[in-house]
């Protein structure tokens, strides 16, 4: 027994107890394999999966390192069969492995002789193995490739892709670190190129690094590495734009070498960059605009925002596999429950930085996260108590008994650029009217966006009302104010990249603030507990405050 802060239990649960000493540190220890399921105030519940495991393989971690975080850390003694079920489960990594023969082509070999004899026999194989060469190898049709892999996840034996990639059609890239246009010279951060390194290194794969971290230039890096035509897929139209700006300052590429292929321009040029959502629409029930995928001989795909990945872009995904492909997301976390298909498609992850850890060097701006929780007036209680299920989320989150309390916010914070945050477009609306704020939403163009962006980049704007498209891939440096009013029910990846819109680091070190206003006693509380649980696992603790304290003379504890 060693007084450590983690309960170790044969469920596969973990135990942390927040308020130990060392709980920061066993966190940081835990975090590459162990996923946060619930996060109260006191005791912290994780879990050990395969596929957490697995992603701690692929990225570098050995059983040997998971079994001593877990002794280290723990409180008393870790049950035996666990252990052996964490080596065991990590070991079924790699023991399968898709090469190129030189003489047979991309083949499936294998390290232990009686899992290739196991999977050759599964159903969901079928189709996707030729000729048996030796007893220890198969051929695969190249075509199958990424379904090979996906099948063979789920069979609980995901092989180790070492068959290689194409280069590509060569096109010259270079970083400008040493300025450019008038820039002061630049570097990439330490962890920046670490990420770079640890993905070029495995070929394919996902970095993770906080919003605001600089995703960017770590794909702008790994497009000088390729030195080849590239392919970037981004949620929407501003983002594109914004990449090609970031393309154009930081690296060799000039504006006629990016071509932008969204639902305004079609262009195809060196550098593309598409929206997922041209890419996923449809015309008489085909995928119209996926043959850009074939367009060009690409030696790099970059996946931004690959939590996101719309599942027809996962089918063609599995035909790219001869490709090098980088995801970038803050995020790995899925509310559809596909990051297997990101681990199997686009690549295990690569690298992993904590975002206490970008915070403590300087990078991201420290945030401090409150919870308001205000009390719904008898009216309101009585329609939410006598309301259908499926309405009750949206009557808690649109509570006008929220206006005020946002409003208060914003004022208690007026010297800062102010972000509120909703999903209901009503409610914006009403926000909007009642903070004398503009709106941007989905209907909103995409000129008008980028014209109140850069008012509210310049400081013209001090308040900006924003949908769901406000949750990424948008970048606005100058907010230190983030309200949510309501979400998409308990999205623990949307609760992060809200937060990641105010962690852009402050001329003056100054901290970001993140509010989010819930109502007392319904569904609405539930899903925000839900939605912090990414956080929590990041090291961020949410205050719980009474919007009484709000609209009262003084807010406790908030600076």
């Amino acid at each position: 027994m060693s007084g450590g802060p983690l309960i170790v239990q044969s469920d596969k649960t973990l135990l942390l107890e927040i308020d130990h000493p060392d709980a920061q540190a066993c966190r940081m220890a835990i975090a590459p394999f162990a996923e946060l399921e619930r996060s109260p105030e006191h005791v912290h519940t994780y879990r050990l999966t395969p596929l957490g495991l697995w992603n701690a393989r692929a990225a570098g971690h050995d059983a040997e390192a998971v079994v001593d975080a877990l002794i280290k850390y723990s409180r008393y003694p870790v049950p035996h069969a666990l252990l052996v079920d964490v080596a065991d489960t990590m070991d079924r990594y790699g023991r399968l492995q898709l090469a190129n023969d030189p003489a047979h082509g991309l083949v499936l070999r294998a390290l232990d002789r009686l899992v290739l004899i196991e999977v050759a026999k599964s159903k969901k194989l079928a189709g996707m193995l030729g000729n048996k060469i030796d007893d220890d190898t198969i051929q695969v049709h190249p075509s199958e490739r990424g379904r090979l892999k996906q099948a063979l996840l789920k069979l609980g034996w995901p092989a180790e892709d070492l068959a290689g990639y194409v280069d590509g059609e060569a096109h010259p890239i270079e970083l400008a670190e040493a300025g450019k246009d008038g820039r002061k010279p630049w570097t990439l951060r330490s962890y920046q190129r670490e990420a770079v390194e640890a993905f070029w290194a495995g070929g394919s794969g996902v970095v993770v690094l906080p919003c605001g971290a600089g995703k960017t230039l770590v794909g702008a890096a790994a497009m000088a590495e390729a030195k080849a035509t590239t392919l970037i897929l981004v949620t929407n139209t501003v983002a594109g734009r914004q990449w090609k700006r970031e393309l154009i300052a930081r690296t060799s590429l000039t504006e006629e070498e990016i071509g932008e292929y969204s639902g305004e321009r079609k262009e195809i040029r060196p550098v593309t960059i598409a929206t997922y959502q041209v890419l996923t629409s449809r015309r008489g029930g085909a995928f119209t605009h996926l043959d850009l995928f074939g367009a060009r001989d690409w030696g790099l795909v970059v996946y931004d925002e690959v939590h996101l990945l719309p599942a027809p872009i996962f089918r063609f995904t599995a035909d790219l596999q001869a490709r090098r492909r980088l995801g970038l997301t803050a995020t790995l976390v899925r509310e559809d429950g596909r990051e297997g298909d990101v681990f199997s498609l686009i690549g295990p992850k690569r690298y992993d930085a904590p975002w206490k850890d970008i915070e403590s060097q300087g990078w991201i701006a420290p945030a401090q996260c409150t919870e308001v929780r205000v009390t719904l007036t008898d009216a309101e209680r009585m329609s939410y108590a006598t309301a259908e299920a499926e309405e009750r989320y949206r009557m808690a989150a649109t509570a006008r008994t929220k206006l005020p309390v946002v409003k208060a916010l914003v004022d208690r914070h007026p010297d800062e650029q102010t972000l509120v945050i909703g999903a209901y477009i009503d409610q914006l609306h009403q926000l909007g009217e009642y903070l004398d704020a503009p709106i941007v939403q989905g209907s909103t163009t995409n000129k008008e966006r980028e014209r109140l962006f850069d008012a509210f980049r310049s400081g013209e704007l001090r308040t900006l009302v924003i949908s769901k498209v406000g949750n990424f891939s948008i970048d606005l440096p100058e907010a230190a104010v983030a309200i949510q009013v309501s979400g998409t029910f308990g999205s623990r990846q949307e609760e992060a990249q809200r937060l990641g819109r105010v962690l852009r680091p402050k001329a003056d070190g100054r901290q970001a603030h993140f509010y989010t206003v819930v109502s007392r006693d319904t569904i609405d509380t539930e899903y925000a507990a839900h939605r912090q649980r990414f956080l929590a696992e990041q090291g961020y603790a949410y205050t719980i405050v009474d919007a009484d304290d709000v609209l009262g003379p003084k807010l406790p504890s908030m600076e």
